[in-house]
C-alpha cells in the first residue's frame, strides 16, 4: 500500500476508480486488479447519510457496496439495530480477506462485527 497527499482523481483515470460506499446500488461481486478502490470514510454514519455516494457521483465515479445483504442476514437484537456502514479498517479487512480467499462469507465474517446487526446465515441462530 502506498500513501500520498495527492488526490486519487489526479493519480488514476476516472474509469479505473471504484468508490466504495454502503449507499451504492451496485454490488461488488469481485475485486478487479485493474481497478482502484476508494474507501469512503466518515466519522458519524447518522449525520452524513449518502454523503459518500453523493461525492462519488459528483466526481463521476463508479460506485459499489460490499455484498452484505447478499451473504448476511439481520440478526435479532434488543436494539433492532442493523447497519451496513463499516469503519475503514473493517472494509479493508473484508477486502483483504476476500482477495486472499475469494470467499465473501469468509471475508464478511472477518470484517463485519456482530455489533452491526448482521451475521452469516449459519450463525443466525447462535
Amino acid at each position: 500500500m502506498d500513501t500520498t497527499p495527492e488526490s486519487y482523481l489526479d493519480l488514476f483515470p476516472l474509469e479505473a476508480i471504484v468508490y466504495l460506499t454502503p449507499d451504492s446500488e451496485n454490488v461488488l461481486e469481485d475485486i478487479d486488479p485493474d481497478k482502484v478502490y476508494v474507501l469512503g470514510g466518515l466519522v458519524d454514519e447518522s449525520i452524513h447519510k449518502q454523503l459518500t455516494l453523493r461525492r462519488a457521483r459528483e466526481q463521476c465515479l463508479q460506485t459499489a457496496r460490499l455484498p452484505i445483504r447478499e451473504y448476511m442476514v439481520k440478526a435479532p437484537n434488543s436494539r433492532n439495530y442493523h447497519s451496513e456502514t463499516l469503519a475503514i479498517n473493517q472494509v479493508f479487512d473484508v477486502l483483504s480477506t476476500y482477495y486472499e480467499t475469494r470467499s465473501w462469507p469468509a471475508a464478511l465474517r472477518a470484517g463485519v462485527s456482530s455489533g452491526k446487526g448482521y451475521v452469516l446465515p449459519d450463525t443466525a441462530e447462535q
